[in-house]
């Protein structure tokens, strides 16, 4: 077991860090008020080689592994953006690059990959539905045939990044779930043009994530067309769930990005600010318990996860390593943001100290992309061997 890093995980980190540092903590505040997507340094992470960190050489991306995409996350994000910076992986190297790494066409990947990696080209994935929630088997979106391709129906919520994607990776049912031997079959993904006829979107108005807008996402007899089919038809769910794992592995690295943010901010605070003598009340273990707790817990997220990235490099089983790299990540950034609002009192809940969006954001992570409640479910059953609860 080694934890240090090679030469080349340190210059990724640090490019990551400048590229991050140049968009600061006014940068996102001035955006989140905005609800405007952060388009700016989506650019310059895209220009700096950072999207394609884990795209294949032959691509346009370094080749390297997700250990060097959890570093490169965790290092953008603590700079500034939180958790919320996360999620434009999730839906770009993640949704975009791993499917079509691992499962799209030669065609594909010829033609999407070189624009993911240069930020030419943007993604989001269609999955979650309004009766189905976490049970993905339950989805009702339905692709029939037609010709050589499909025909698709259904209703998406909480779908991500769509007015900004050139590209959607729908999630739909091709076999009636009444028809199929298994119920994990009859699911395929598909990668259609977000502007397509018959796909409609609306956003939600949220508390928290402003930069990055959530939508209801409507199919009416959208055409699909035979090569926009991604794997094996009846048996993306399978193909998903390597997708869902690398998502998990993305979204905490931000967490753990933003809970390092959190307290950084706090600690800088606690230093300076005196109330009732000349002594700091960073000086007061009531002030410094709290924050070295979530320091704690952050770092120990961090390890696991890491460890998550490690096994998928190595091409071994990493579910239970990221789905409870997840767990450890969202309770970590929750305690940080708020015991951070905590140390600044008042002035923790005002815009300009930063915190609150951090703590707004970060909120967000213990419901999604997987609730905490199914992460434990999950370990109870794999990792305990327990009977299947649900």
């Amino acid at each position: 077991m080694d934890f240090a890093r090679t030469e080349e995980q340190r210059l990724l980190i640090d490019t990551a860090r400048r590229v991050g540092e140049k968009f600061g903590l006014d940068y996102w505040r001035e955006l989140d008020g905005k609800k405007e997507f952060p388009a700016a340094i989506w650019a310059e992470i895209c220009a700096a080689g950072l999207c394609g960190i884990a795209i294949p050489e032959e691509y346009g991306g370094a080749g390297l592994g997700m250990a060097e995409l959890a570093m490169a996350v965790e290092a953008l994000c603590a700079a500034g953006g939180g958790s919320t910076l996360s999620q434009i992986f999730m839906c770009n190297p993640i949704f975009g690059g791993i499917t079509l790494t691992k499962f799209g066409t030669p065609e594909m990947k010829a033609e999407l990959l070189p624009r993911l990696v240069n930020g030419e080209a943007k993604f989001a994935m269609a999955l979650t539905e309004p009766d189905a929630g976490t049970n993905t088997l339950a989805i009702k979106t339905f692709a029939r045939r037609d010709g050589n391709g499909w025909r698709l129906n259904g209703q998406k919520i909480w779908i991500t990044g769509v007015p900004q994607a050139d590209k959607v990776l729908v999630v739909a049912r091709t076999t009636k779930a009444e028809d199929v031997r298994s119920k994990i079959d009859g699911i395929s993904l598909f990668l259609v043009d977000r502007d397509r006829a018959g796909i409609t979107h609306q956003a939600i108005d949220k508390v928290g994530t402003n930069t990055l807008p959530s939508s209801f996402v409507f199919f009416e007899d959208a055409r699909i067309e035979g090569h926009e089919l991604v794997g094996n038809l009846d048996g993306g769910f399978r193909q998903l769930l390597d997708v869902l794992n690398t998502e998990r592995i993305v979204t905490s690295s931000g967490l753990v990005a933003t809970a390092e943010l959190a307290i950084r901010l706090a600690v800088t605070y606690a230093k300076d600010r005196k109330v009732f003598n000349d002594t700091p009340i960073g000086a007061y273990q009531g002030v410094q318990f709290p924050l070295a707790e979530a320091h704690i817990q952050a770092e120990c997220a961090r390890l696991m996860n890491h460890k998550a990235a490690t096994l998928y490099d190595q091409g071994q089983p990493y579910g239970s390593e990221a789905n409870m790299a997840k767990w450890l990540a969202g309770h970590a950034a929750g305690l940080a943001t708020d015991r951070a609002i905590q140390t600044l009192g008042g002035m923790g809940y005002a815009k300009e100290f930063h915190v609150e969006r951090l703590w707004r954001d970060a909120r967000l992570f213990r419901f999604a992309p997987v609730a905490e409640e199914m992460v434990l479910n999950f370990v109870a059953q794999h990792d305990l061997g327990l009977p299947r609860s649900y």
